[in-house]
C-alpha cells in the first residue's frame, strides 16, 4: 500500500531525474526562500507551486488542500508574533486595555510577522516539491550516496514501513465501521472512533511481530 502522496511520487515528470540533482535543486529553493524579500518570497511559493502542479499532473485546488494543514500552524504561530503586551499603550498602534497592561499590535510585529509569514510558506512550498518529486527509494539511495550510516538508513526504512502498516490498519478498520453506519451521527463517530484507536493498537502490534518474525527468518541483526 502506498500513501497518496508517496503515490504521486512516482509519477512525477522529473521521476527519472538524479536524486541529487533534486536535492540540490531543493536547497536552491531553500536559499531563495530565506534570503529573498517577502514579494520575492511570494513570487518564489507562487512559482514552486506551479512547477510542483505541473509535473505531477494536479490542480492548484489540491496542493492549496495539502497546504491548509501547515497554514493553520503557521497562521497560529504569526498570531503571537503580531500581538504584544506592554504597559505603555503609547508604544503600540492598536491595543485593548487588560488591567495595568495593554494587548496590541506594533509596528515591530506587524513587519517581523510579514517576513516570517512568506518565508514559512516559500519554504513549505519548496519542501512539499522535494517530498512529491523524492521517491522513497530515491531518498534512500540519496543517503546512501551521502554516506548516511547504514543503521540510521536501515532504522528510516523501517520507521516508513511501520507508517504503511499503520494506515493500513486503520484504513481497513475505518471502512469495516463505515459499511456499518458507524459514523452516521456524532454519537456513533465518537464511539467507532474509541474502538479504532483501540482495535488499531491492537491490530499494529501483531502486524509488527509479523513483520519482526519475517526480518529474524532474513537474519536481520537489529
Amino acid at each position: 500500500m502506498m500513501t497518496g502522496l508517496d503515490r504521486l511520487s512516482y509519477q512525477s515528470r522529473w521521476f527519472h531525474i538524479a536524486p541529487e540533482r533534486k536535492f540540490l535543486f531543493w536547497l536552491l529553493l531553500m536559499i531563495l526562500a530565506f534570503s529573498l524579500p517577502p514579494l520575492g518570497q511570494a513570487l518564489l511559493m507562487a512559482g514552486t507551486a506551479a512547477l510542483t502542479c505541473w509535473l505531477l499532473r494536479i490542480s492548484l485546488w489540491r496542493w492549496c488542500r495539502w497546504m491548509a494543514l501547515p497554514l493553520g500552524f503557521l497562521l497560529v504561530g504569526v498570531l503571537t508574533i503580531v500581538f504584544s503586551v506592554s504597559r505603555d499603550a503609547q508604544t503600540l498602534l492598536a491595543s485593548v486595555s487588560l488591567g495595568g497592561f495593554h494587548l496590541g499590535i506594533t509596528q515591530v510585529g506587524l513587519t517581523t510577522a510579514n517576513e516570517t509569514f512568506w518565508r514559512s510558506l516559500a519554504a513549505l512550498s519548496a519542501t512539499f516539491w522535494l517530498v512529491l518529486n523524492l521517491p522513497f527509494p530515491q531518498l534512500i539511495v540519496l543517503l546512501k550516496r551521502a554516506r548516511v550510516p547504514r543503521l540510521l538508513t536501515e532504522q528510516i526504512l523501517l520507521t516508513w514501513r511501520f507508517i504503511f502498516i499503520l494506515l493500513d490498519e486503520a484504513t481497513a478498520i475505518h471502512r469495516a465501521q463505515t459499511l456499518r453506519f458507524g459514523y452516521r451521527n456524532v454519537h456513533l463517530g465518537y464511539r467507532s472512533l474509541s474502538m479504532l484507536v483501540g482495535l488499531l493498537f491492537t491490530r499494529v502490534l501483531i502486524r509488527y511481530q509479523q513483520m519482526s518474525t519475517s526480518l529474524d527468518i532474513k537474519l536481520y541483526q537489529g
